[in-house]
């Protein structure tokens, strides 16, 4: 599986820059993590590969179909190769556990099983198998409402894995967890990654579980890719650059630099402020 997105921007009707033409690719089984400051068009982007955000121009290839040239129909069943992973879980919240994960197959059955909420008995089946893989097993028949933050976020994968994607995209899964959730969470989806084969690009906030987690780390600032490499790469310099904007006018190191034992490249410029926002 290979995802492919050349030149991305994203420009709003307000005329703020989320995305200014940003080139990225992901393959295999591999973990990616997505950092930088708030404001910076991490969501935006992620949010840009399915389209839940329109791009404003660029292309993003899954498996070697544009995603971005799709009509609504074809968008729609290309949708089911990509498991999305939301910061605020957007489950629903008076169904069951087990309903909201079967919600994942709703683009598999028709219409009408879908209202009914009638799913074939191998999707049931994988549904249990998948709970007991993300450490909710026994609470199928469990509400959601009663779950916790925690717990919430599993019901979030699981319902994404069931769907067999291609890719998972996740968006903040930590921001609202405590230390020891947010680890267990991001274990559970670098392995899922592995045991599927399927790649994780994954938005996040907290650096030290992008470090601990992840098998390469993209910085973003001000819409820009200023950093791409893998986790022993990161040091103060870099994410100077990333969360300052200090650093070189093309921004992204090559790995042939830091091989070469030359500065992360980060240049003798002010520094400018963090900016604000959320």
């Amino acid at each position: 599986m290979t995802l492919d997105v050349t030149d991305l921007s994203k420009t709003y009707a307000s005329g703020d820059e989320a995305l200014t033409g940003v080139d990225l690719s992901i393959e295999g089984s591999e973990t990616v993590a997505m950092i930088g400051p708030s404001g910076a068009g991490k969501s935006t982007f992620v949010r840009c590969i399915n389209r839940l955000t329109e791009p404003t121009s660029g292309t993003v290839e899954l498996d070697g179909t544009e995603l971005t040239a799709l009509g609504d129909d074809e968008l729609r069943s290309a949708r089911r190769d990509i498991g999305m992973i939301f910061q605020e879980y957007d489950l629903v919240e008076r169904l069951t556990v087990m309903e909201n994960v079967l919600t994942g197959r709703l683009g598999y059955v028709s219409t009408w099983r879908a209202f009914r909420r009638d799913f074939p008995p191998k999707d049931v089946e994988r549904a249990y198998e998948i709970l007991d893989r993300v450490g909710l097993d026994g609470m199928e028949d469990k509400r959601v409402d009663e779950l916790s933050g925690g717990q919430r976020q599993r019901v979030g994968i699981a319902r994404a894995v069931i769907q067999q994607p291609k890719i998972l995209l996740v968006d903040e899964p930590t921001s609202s967890l405590d230390p020891e959730t947010s680890n267990t969470v991001m274990g559970l989806l670098t392995d899922i990654a592995a045991e599927r084969d399927v790649p994780v690009l994954i938005n996040i906030h907290e650096v030290d579980l992008a470090l601990d987690y992840a098998d390469r780390v993209v910085g973003l600032h001000d819409g820009d890719v200023v950093f791409e490499g893998v986790p022993a790469d990161v040091d103060d310099r870099v994410l100077d650059r990333i969360y300052r904007g200090a650093g070189d006018a093309d921004g992204v190191e090559t790995p042939e630099q830091t091989r070469d034992g030359r500065d992360a490249g980060v240049l003798e410029e002010p520094d400018r402020s963090l900016p604000g926002g959320t």
